[in-house]
C-alpha cells in the first residue's frame, strides 16, 4: 500500500549522501547496507555494515555489527536510518522490503545504482506495510 501523504523531509548532508554513493559501489553489484544515526544537530553518524549474504537482490545486515551499530544509536539517543542499495532496480522499497520493515520511527534510505551516470538516494517511512516517501534534501555543508 502507498500512502500520497507528503512527509517530513530527510536531511542529508552532502557528504554523507556522497558516502552513500560510494558504499553502494564499493561492492557492486552486490546490494550494501547500513545504519545512519542522525544526531539533534542534525549531523549524521554513519555506520556500514556487511551483507553477510552478499546478494545482488537483497541483504542481511551482519549481526554482530548491527548490534553494535544499534547499541550506539540508541544509547546516544540518535535517530535511526537504515539504508541498503538497488544496483539494478529503482530506489523503491520491494515487498520483502516493506514485509521485513521492523522499525516504524526508522526512515529507510535506498540509494540506486540502476542509472550508472546518476545514483539517486530516496527516503521512506514504511509501517505497517505502509510506504510513504519522504523527500530528501542534500545540503552542502553538514550541520553544525
Amino acid at each position: 500500500m502507498v500512502q500520497d501523504d507528503v512527509a517530513d523531509p530527510f536531511v542529508l548532508d552532502r557528504g554523507t549522501w556522497d558516502t552513500l554513493v560510494e558504499h553502494a559501489w564499493s561492492d557492486f553489484p552486490y546490494e550494501v547496507c547500513g545504519l545512519l544515526g542522525v544526531r539533534p544537530d542534525g549531523s549524521i553518524a554513519h555506520f556500514p555494515i556487511d551483507n553477510a549474504e552478499r546478494s545482488m537482490t537483497y541483504y542481511v545486515m551482519d549481526a554482530k555489527q548491527l548490534l553494535r551499530a544499534m547499541r550506539e544509536i540508541e544509547d546516544e539517543g540518535y535517530d535511526l536510518a537504515i539504508y541498503h542499495s538497488h544496483t539494478h532496480t529503482k530506489a523503491y522499497p520491494s515487498p520483502t522490503d516493506i514485509r521485513l520493515a521492523a522499525y516504524p520511527d526508522a526512515t529507510y534510505l535506498i540509494v540506486t545504482l540502476q542509472d550508472r551516470d546518476h545514483p539517486d538516494v530516496r527516503a521512506y517511512s514504511i509501517i505497517d506495510g505502509v510506504v510513504t516517501e519522504k523527500p530528501v534534501i542534500v545540503r552542502d555543508e553538514q550541520a553544525a
